[in-house]
């Protein structure tokens, strides 16, 4: 089985009406997933591609038992959608929004944990697990079903690193977008602990980037004994210090946070860690083999 989401995922789209949340509908439809339900303060009683509207979270969970929720909310208005969300334990709760505030993200992700919810981001590309069900804006064609686990703080390079994987014919369990804030629900090591104990998937793909310690933490969880391969990309080697390079997360502070801090320490787990995006795939399909 995938992680986090599957074929019985009953999928609720959060600000269903906006430009973006209508055209990734249409394409998570296509996909195959599950999208029973939508959201939009005052637009309740219209449907967007099938998919009824509701005014609230409440109604929509009441009339077609949405399991899990999905984002496109403005940034002003997504801290208290999340917050009806998880008030309805919706899981996952996957926030596609980007520029939400700090103090928002800290507050979600303080509710969510105290309700037991798992959030997906701010600022993430979502969750894909072909065959089954995709939440987020992860592009449809670039996936394929098979035994590989991504987890990843770049969307664009998980875009990458997974249309190479299946072009080597190496296909996917789950791929998750936790995303690149400095604030952000589920971690590098919940995701492998989640992928540790799924029986489909047989090796792992981790993407990271400078910034933080989020890779360092997932470099202590693999040496601690998890029991599968894990093949890690980290972006931003010639990146300056404290200077932002793309995401909020992604700025390096004192001596933790640089792309060689990050390799040293998953290297020196046993992660197998690719000098460029390209060379991922040939490092699964050698530990897939051996």
């Amino acid at each position: 089985m995938p992680i986090l989401i599957d074929e019985r995922t009953r999928v609720l789209v959060q600000g269903i009406t906006g430009y973006q949340a209508e055209f990734h509908t249409q394409r998570m439809l296509e996909f195959g997933a599950k999208v029973v339900a939508g959201t939009r303060p005052g637009k309740g009683g219209t449907a967007v591609h099938a998919v009824p509207v509701f005014d609230t979270v409440a109604e929509a969970v009441a009339q077609t038992g949405a399991t899990a929720s999905c984002l496109f909310v403005p940034a002003a208005a997504a801290k208290d959608a999340a917050m009806e969300a998880i008030a309805h334990r919706l899981d996952p709760v996957v926030i596609i929004t980007e520029h939400l505030p700090v103090h928002d993200a800290v507050a979600v992700m303080a509710y969510a944990r105290a309700q037991g919810v798992r959030v997906i981001g701010p600022n993430c590309p979502g969750l894909t697990s072909p065959g089954r069900c995709k939440m987020g804006i992860m592009p449809n064609h670039l996936f394929r079903q098979g035994p590989v686990g991504v987890v990843s703080r770049s969307g664009t390079l998980t875009y990458e690193i997974v249309a190479a994987l299946t072009r080597a014919s190496i296909g996917q369990s789950t791929a998750v977008g936790l995303g690149g804030d400095p604030v952000v629900g589920m971690s590098f090591e919940d995701a492998l602990a989640l992928f540790g104990q799924d029986p489909q998937t047989e090796a792992v793909v981790l993407i990271g980037e400078i910034g933080g310690s989020a890779e360092e933490a997932a470099a202590r969880h693999i040496a601690a004994g998890f029991p599968k391969p894990v093949v890690a990309y980290i972006a931003g080697r010639t990146a300056p210090p404290g200077k932002r390079m793309g995401h909020a997360g992604a700025v390096i502070s004192g001596s933790e946070g640089t792309a060689a801090s990050k390799i040293e320490a998953l290297t020196a787990a046993g992660a197998a860690v690719a000098d460029l995006p390209g060379q991922v795939a040939g490092l699964v399909q050698a530990r897939l083999r051996a």
